[in-house]
This record gives structure tokens, C-alpha cells and sequence, in this order.
């Protein structure tokens, strides 16, 4: 697809190739597991060893991570007074939806709701691959692809983590594209998990800006990072589900594409992507 200029925020010109179809992944990492995921595959690991190695990785992104990220990617965010604002309603629980932009982009959002855990539906095959560890350390719960049985499973996880009012998290393009200016289509299936537990909706929205300063000489043109955060949006329990989730779905994009500092009209993707 043939994107028209714009005249909006900074745009990074780093020759990547994009894929041509906006749920399309730029790479994916070698299959070295084959794990199954069936009924038997324990969605919510509750080992003592899982636990404590959870806790040191959570632990090393509170600390050394969150140190990084400023240095690595000139990182900046805004609206946190949008967090404090509202932690009356967040006290059942919350979902976070962002752009999916880069490898650290879910420690970004991790960090930026500060010291609540958040769990996400993950690819299934990438819990085959050399991170599958960190990965599930940090909150992913594979998405089974092969029965009924299994994926009764993953929602009972789902469910147990939210009588437990944990937060929740969702890149609902799906997949992972470096930099990308555009937001794209979003998946229905987390703003139909959103509704179902009545979740408020943090969008949030990575844009960028050009290296300057000390950055021009070690960034080598890459951009820097700025996370912007929008008001909760709320599901509409007054609608039937689907008319509430496509309502839903498309506020969120609409909402990200404006934190994106994307032009009304600008972006070439619709809300629907499936």
C-alpha cells in the first residue's frame, strides 16, 4: 500500500520494508519448542520457581530497564496525570491498548502504569521460541489455536486474573512493525475480553522525534520515543456485545491515531481488522 505524505509529527526514514498486510509480522523468531497447547497447558503458571523467576524479571525492569529506556530511546511520556487522575476506576482492573512498535515497546507501558502487573493474550508460537520464557515471566498467556477445550482454558485464566482485578494489556494491530508511522487495524477479540469484564480502555499511542542533541551522534538515525496516554474510554454495557465491541474498537483507534499526533484523515487504515 502507497501511503500519501503527511504533514504531521516527525516520520522516521529508515528504508524498512513493511509488510503488505497490516496484521503481517516483519519476522518471526525460529520455533526451538513445541509445546502444545492444549487443555492440559497450564495458562496460569502457579509453580514457586515460576513465581520467584517472574519476580527478578520484574524486579530487573523496575530498575535496570527503566534506567535504560531513557538513554536507549530518549524515551518521554506523557499524560501519567491521566493514571493518577483516575485510579477510582481502575480499582477493578484496567486494560491498556497500545501501537506495536518496537521489542520494548509492552516494558514502555509496563513501567509507564508503574507497579501494577500486566498479563496479555501472546502468540502462541512465540512461546515455542528462544523467548518464551521472558515472555510468559512478564505476563504473556498463549492463545491456543486448536480446540474448544483449550481456549475454555485461556479464558478461565482470564478470569481468574480478573476476579483477582489485574490489569490487562493489548497490542491490537498484533503484530509488531519497527517505527511504523501509521496505526493500523485492530483485532476485535480484546475489546470483546474488555467488555466482557467491563474493563475501562487506556490507549495509549507511540509517536517520534528526531534524535538531536548527543543522540545525533550514536542513534544513528533511529527516532526517539515519546508515549502519550489518553482518557479511559468505557465499554457500553447498554449495547448488545458485538455493536458494543466494534463501538469500543473503534473509539480506541481513533483516540490512538490522535495521540499519534496523526492528522484527522491522515491515517490509511480503518478501525476494523478482522
Amino acid at each position: 500500500m502507497k501511503l500519501k505524505p503527511t504533514q504531521g509529527p516527525y516520520v522516521p526514514e529508515l528504508g524498512i520494508q513493511y509488510p503488505k498486510e497490516p496484521d503481517e509480522h516483519m519476522e518471526l523468531l525460529p520455533k526451538i519448542y513445541d509445546t502444545v497447547f492444549d487443555e492440559h497447558y497450564p495458562y496460569l503458571d502457579k509453580t514457586l520457581p515460576f513465581k520467584f523467576f517472574s519476580a527478578l524479571i520484574h524486579l530487573g525492569i523496575y530498575t535496570l530497564v527503566q534506567l535504560v529506556l531513557p538513554i536507549r530511546y530518549g524515551l518521554r511520556v506523557e499524560g501519567r496525570s491521566i493514571l493518577r487522575k483516575n485510579r477510582r476506576l481502575f480499582k477493578n482492573g484496567a486494560m491498556t491498548a497500545a501501537n506495536h512498535v518496537m521489542r520494548w515497546d509492552f516494558l514502555t507501558v509496563l513501567l509507564t502504569v508503574r507497579y501494577h502487573r500486566l498479563y496479555f493474550p501472546a502468540l502462541a508460537s512465540n512461546i515455542n521460541t528462544a523467548d518464551r520464557g521472558l515472555i510468559r515471566a512478564v505476563g504473556g498467556v498463549p492463545v491456543p489455536t486448536d480446540t474448544i477445550h483449550a481456549m475454555k482454558c485461556f479464558n478461565d485464566a482470564f478470569d481468574e486474573l480478573h476476579r483477582q482485578k489485574k490489569w490487562f494489556h493489548a497490542f491490537p494491530e498484533a503484530s509488531s512493525w519497527d517505527f511504523y508511522r501509521w496505526i493500523r487495524p485492530f483485532k476485535k477479540g480484546v475489546f470483546t475480553m474488555a467488555y466482557r469484564y467491563n474493563l475501562p480502555v487506556i490507549p495509549m499511542a507511540f509517536s517520534y522525534r528526531p534524535p538531536t542533541g548527543i543522540y545525533r551522534f550514536f542513534k544513528k538515525g533511529y527516532p526517539l520515543i515519546t508515549l502519550r496516554i489518553g482518557e479511559p474510554l468505557i465499554p457500553d454495557q447498554s449495547l448488545p456485545r458485538k455493536e458494543a465491541v466494534n463501538l469500543l474498537r473503534a473509539q480506541c483507534h481513533k483516540r490512538i491515531v490522535e495521540l499519534a499526533g496523526i492528522p484527522e484523515g491522515e491515517n490509511p487504515y480503518p478501525s476494523e481488522g478482522d
